[in-house]
């Protein structure tokens, strides 16, 4: 664009170092502290006004002071308190302005801080990894498992999926916490990745149920893997959480799809999930 000179105007371009939506770098004026030490400026300015008009409108009452008004600059004791009245109009509303424009910009700061809370959370998710525990998603392992499905037709090997259901799920967020079973299910998570090999992917399909992908591993091999998990408890705000849980797997049969084995493996653990929920637990017995 041209301006009434003829001269291009140029207009300023945000750098590519900032990044662009949620992940752009905050301008100065955003900063919290930033903000906060402008506001204290502004109410000092506020008081050293408000005490300077007081001293004017005192002097203004001091007929001495306006003797004489023969010059146009010399002015009358009232027109002097008008015009400071009127000076402290334009300064209150500009104070009014100012005290809304740092109310905006809290507003937005804080909108920032929670988009970069959340940032995390949007990453996990993206990638394909489940925010709390890291492992994968139902969608990644179903991409994972097409592929082995395809490796052990061609390759006519072994393929296995070990299923891991967690036991009264509901029972342990009602007593112990949100907070406190994630760190649980963390522990877990840890144990799954520690047991695994190195071409083997774990998987978080819900909130209590897990799959591990385990590709060329026939059952002796599932079996030493899921026992290298061991028992897996917690200790959170001086309580201990045991975290128990159902194992189990099944394996590929030639001519399985990929869904064939997932639903065999959600067969597997809807019926943990039953029995769990029609027996009594030890684990939550009182002690």
């Amino acid at each position: 664009m041209k301006s009434i000179l003829g001269i291009a105007a140029n207009k300023p371009k945000p750098s590519p170092l900032e990044g662009s939506g949620n992940f752009r770098v905050l301008p100065a004026e955003f900063n919290p502290q930033q903000i906060s030490r402008r506001e204290w400026w502004l109410w000092f300015s506020a008081l050293l006004v408000t005490t300077l008009s007081s001293v004017a409108f005192l002097l203004s009452s001091f007929t001495s002071f306006f003797r004489h008004s023969d010059h146009f600059y010399e002015i009358r004791s009232d027109q002097a308190r008008w015009a400071t009245l009127c000076l402290l109009l334009i300064f209150n509303a500009w104070l009014v302005y100012r005290q809304w424009s740092f109310r905006r910009l809290r507003k937005q700061s804080a909108e920032q801080s929670l988009d970069a809370q959340a940032m995390p959370q949007q990453f996990s998710e993206a990638a394909g990894l489940d925010p709390i525990t890291g492992l994968y998603t139902r969608s990644s392992l179903e991409q994972h498992l097409g592929k082995e499905v395809a490796r052990a037709r061609r390759q006519n090997s072994a393929l296995s999926l070990a299923t891991l259901h967690v036991d009264e799920f509901a029972h342990l967020s009602a007593r112990y916490g949100k907070p406190a079973v994630d760190a649980a299910l963390k522990e877990l998570a840890r144990r799954l990745k520690k047991a695994s090999r190195g071409s083997d992917i774990a998987a978080r399909l819900s909130d209590d149920d897990f799959l591990l992908l385990l590709p060329e591993c026939g059952v002796n091999e599932v079996r030493q893997v899921l026992n290298r998990l061991g028992a897996v408890e917690v200790s959170s705000s001086g309580q201990k959480i045991p975290l128990n849980f159902t194992t189990g797997w099944v394996d590929y049969q030639p001519g399985d799809l990929p869904a064939d084995l997932l639903k065999r493996a959600a067969e597997l653990l809807h019926l943990y999930d039953t029995a769990a929920h029609d027996s009594f637990s030890t684990t939550l017995a009182p002690h």
